[in-house]
């Protein structure tokens, strides 16, 4: 497999067009204690492009959780769906909000079955988003 490599250009245009949040759990970068990293929506290993179009903003939880993985039991449904993918898809179309902004609810099995995989309500985001949300903050 060729080497991987991104001109600064491309990372900015990848960063701005994800409004520096993970495409995730929508971590905003400038409030994360992680590193956020660009990541292959289908990984190389599953036939995916470097092209810009299979690129991704993911906070480390995120693209840890995510790994190769392109998708997830439904918890509702028992079946097999595919992740979200933030360059085809629409984040509301499969996600929103609870009451108080604290947890992602999935809409669809695409949505459920990402939140489980990538484990988009895992303590830690939850506690920032509340944080931020008492501060106007959240959601981005």
């Amino acid at each position: 497999m060729p080497d991987f490599r991104l001109t600064q250009q491309q990372r900015n245009l990848i960063k701005q067009r994800a409004n520096n949040c993970c495409e995730y759990c929508k971590s905003q970068a400038k409030f994360s204690s992680d590193s956020f990293s660009i990541e292959h929506i289908i990984p190389r290993s599953k036939g995916g492009t470097s092209d810009l179009d299979n690129l991704a903003v993911a906070c480390q939880g995120c693209n840890n959780f995510k790994y190769s993985h392109t998708q997830a039991i439904d918890p509702i449904t028992g079946e097999l769906a595919q992740l979200y993918h933030p360059r085809q898809q629409d984040w509301q179309d499969h996600f929103t909000w609870s009451r108080n902004l604290t947890q992602m609810l999935g809409l669809t099995p695409i949505g459920r079955a990402t939140i489980e995989r990538l484990r988009l309500n895992r303590e830690g985001v939850v506690n920032l988003r509340q944080a931020l949300a008492s501060i106007d903050q959240h959601p981005p």
